[in-house]
């Protein structure tokens, strides 16, 4: 197929507009064309008064042996789709691989490996979405937290209670076959060509359960309610697992374990850290989520085309480096999304953002993100940047009053160093509740200085930014992990043989497609190394 790169296109535009673009860049009539399919769409807004979008296409023609010539013609090129690296096969007579965690990362790997034959189990500690979704939502209600069960832990991992962004600045292979494999699921087609694709929540769950029939299918396991509890080593390699389930405790013989825990299995890191595999510190960050009226940022975003049924909602993202040598930057932003508590651990506040796929909430939220560097946990050892991170969440936990309830600050006040008492006209969106407080209580000393000397920069590039209506509550802790457990760049085993640590919790990937295709990698080179490369002696 032919490929036509940066087509304009108006606002108001149907398929026969993008048809007609089309035969005019190519000199050629429509009845030419076989097919005309969408490969990139983005929304040019730099001029206010001239937002279009525009389209990268693909034709086909009913002459294939036509398409060539004409494209050399035209002075375009043909359309080379990346493939999918082909799968080795799952080696015989080896013990089945284990992957921990139902995560994109682990949801991947568990998938991979049953598309080889190499029939996976894995094991999650928390629930299926359907029973997970009920989790949450009674959370949300009373707050009473369900510890294996809530917006961290469970089917999906973190990101099912998220805006679903796809958005990754990684080069992988394996991202067509995701996204692919995805749409199969269930999760919308445009992710296939949108410039900046998302799920959202409400898409989530139904493709998360055909990720799980589809793994099932192919002879693979799923144990949900289970948890890893122990590695058994022999000779510097894994031998067996531990895992607490329905049935209470037992030990699974286990050559290759792909460990995809997320950055929130706090008590699992503990485990791994007295087993000895080796983990260090890694810089995150911490910070305050935003909220707006979503009509404030469509109005700074794209002006009088505000408000248009083929925009949707507007979205940001922003960023500065300070003079005190930190840096401050939206995170995960949802348009008309909402705000929720996003904790793991009771006495412990942690938030996080999430939205549907159509984002027509009234608010619009973002983190504001300061970077933490090592240096700043206080304290040595691999775990030192969760009691960091601990610690300020059990000072928000205090400040909003307990019930996991927020504590919440009107953006005049935090600029003006103020405690509110009140928060005006702007409606909160934040489950189970808002307290208005001084969130200076709730952060380090150089993360508020700095959110609050970035905010004025933020508001030249959106504007309305820091406008009075705007409310920021605390605290976001978990938008990163903060160790990193180091693996073999050829073999990616850690320093336990058979180990292969994948995904956010492993400290190699961010977000939702890029720890899918970690855990891709990762299934892939278990495959290739056999599940467990033999040792001398062996």
């Amino acid at each position: 197929m032919i490929l036509l790169q940066n087509l304009r296109v108006p606002l108001a535009h149907e398929m026969q507009t993008l048809l007609n673009l089309a035969c005019r860049r190519l000199q050629i009539e429509p009845l030419a064309v076989k097919e005309l399919r969408v490969l990139k769409k983005s929304v040019d807004a730099r001029d206010k008064a001239e937002i279009h979008f525009v389209f990268h296409l693909l034709v086909g023609l009913e002459d294939e042996a036509a398409e060539e010539p004409l494209a050399r013609q035209a002075g375009m090129e043909l359309h080379a789709p990346p493939k999918m690296p082909a799968l080795p096969e799952a080696p015989r007579g080896r013990l089945r691989p284990v992957v921990v965690g139902a995560g994109p990362a682990g949801l991947l790997a568990a998938l991979i490996l049953a598309k080889a034959g190499a029939r996976p189990l894995l094991i999650e500690r928390g629930r299926p979405v359907e029973r997970r979704q009920a989790d949450v939502a009674d959370f949300f209600a009373s707050g009473r937290l369900d510890p294996s069960s809530n917006v961290l832990f469970g089917e999906g991992g973190a990101g099912t209670f998220s805006d679903g962004k796809l958005t990754t600045g990684i080069k992988s292979p394996y991202i067509p076959f995701i996204l692919d494999e995805f749409v199969k699921a269930g999760a919308p087609e445009e992710i296939l060509y949108a410039a900046k694709p998302h799920i959202g929540t409400d898409f989530l769950p139904k493709m998360l359960k055909g990720l799980r029939e589809r793994i099932l299918a192919l002879g693979g396991e799923i144990r949900f309610g289970t948890k890893l509890t122990g590695l058994v080593q022999g000779a510097g390699r894994l031998r067996a697992l531990r895992a607490e389930g329905e049935n209470g405790q037992e030990e699974l013989p286990c050559e290759a374990l792909l460990l995809c825990i997320g950055h929130s299995a706090r008590d699992t890191f503990a485990m791994l850290a007295e087993s000895g595999l080796r983990m260090e510190q890694k810089a995150f960050s911490i910070g305050l989520r935003i909220e707006h009226p979503q009509a404030l940022i469509d109005r700074a975003q794209y002006g009088e085309f505000a408000g248009h049924p083929a925009l949707g909602a507007a979205e940001y993202k922003l960023s500065c480096h300070l003079p005190n040598g930190r840096s401050v930057y939206s995170f995960c932003m949802c348009p008309g999304g909402r705000v929720l508590a996003a904790s793991s651990e009771e006495g412990l506040l942690n938030i996080n953002g999430m939205s549907a796929f159509a984002r027509d909430g009234e608010n619009a939220n973002s983190a504001l993100l300061c970077s933490v560097e090592p240096g700043d946990f206080g304290g040595e050892g691999p775990l030192a940047g969760i009691e960091f991170q601990r610690q300020f969440e059990k000072k928000a936990f205090e400040l909003g009053g307990g019930r996991f309830r927020a504590p919440a600050q009107r953006m005049e006040d935090f600029l003006a160093g103020r405690a509110s008492r009140a928060l005006g006209a702007l409606r909160p969106s934040f489950a189970p509740g808002v307290t208005p407080a001084d969130l200076r209580a709730c952060l380090p000393g150089f993360a508020a200085e700095s959110i609050r000397q970035a905010l004025p920069q933020f508001a030249r590039r959106v504007r309305g930014f820091t406008d009075h209506e705007s409310v920021l509550m605390g605290v976001e802790t978990r938008s990163s992990s903060p160790l990193r457990i180091p693996r073999d760049k050829n073999s990616l085993q850690g320093s336990i043989l058979g180990l292969y640590p994948c995904g956010e919790g492993a400290g190699y990937a961010g977000g939702i497609l890029s720890a899918a295709a970690d855990g891709a990698r990762c299934a892939i080179a278990l495959l290739e190394a056999g599940q467990a490369p033999p040792l001398r002696g062996d």
